[in-house]
């Protein structure tokens, strides 16, 4: 159990609010930081790892002019992820990664370049990660990044009330 994965997950269940993960250069393992938390049930609706781009459309609603024009390592790509995985499961948020873990480039981009994407209530964010390390080491920082920007986002929510 990470104590970040616990803190998100004691912010979200403090709103009464829940989670959903859209993955692609994660494999999962965002879905992993999750459910170590124990009671985790309460607020992690689950997720889908779309790796396949096809997926990325199919089961989120990516549109193809985004693949099109910007690529799925792109910020557009990390948005439309985040949205799609909320509206799919009616969670609060959602969250996205999707990138380059490496050895090889990507869509002309290097191992590292990662987007990650958070999608709640009247609000789509991405943010670009440029990452350095082995394709563990990328997918664990990716993890890592995301769950930091929700964990912001819960505790801006939580000062405005």
């Amino acid at each position: 159990m990470t104590d970040l994965g616990k803190r998100v997950h004691l912010l979200l269940r403090a709103e009464g609010s829940t989670v959903s993960t859209a993955e692609s250069l994660t494999g999962g393992r965002l879905a992993v930081r999750f459910t170590d938390v124990p009671g985790v049930s309460e607020t992690f609706l689950g997720g889908a790892v779309t790796y396949a781009t096809a997926l990325k459309m199919s089961l989120l609603g990516v549109d193809e002019e985004i693949v099109v024009r910007h690529g799925v390592v792109s910020a557009e790509c990390a948005r439309a992820m985040a949205s799609g995985v909320r509206a799919v499961t009616g969670s609060t948020y959602g969250l996205s990664t999707t990138g380059v873990a490496g050895p090889d480039d990507q869509e002309g981009k290097p191992a590292g370049t990662v987007y990650v994407g958070l999608a709640g209530p009247g609000f789509v964010v991405s943010e670009l990660l440029e990452l350095q390390g082995d394709r563990t080491e990328i997918q664990e920082a990716t993890c890592e990044a995301v769950l930091a920007a929700l964990e912001v986002r819960l505790r801006e929510q939580t000062a405005l009330r």
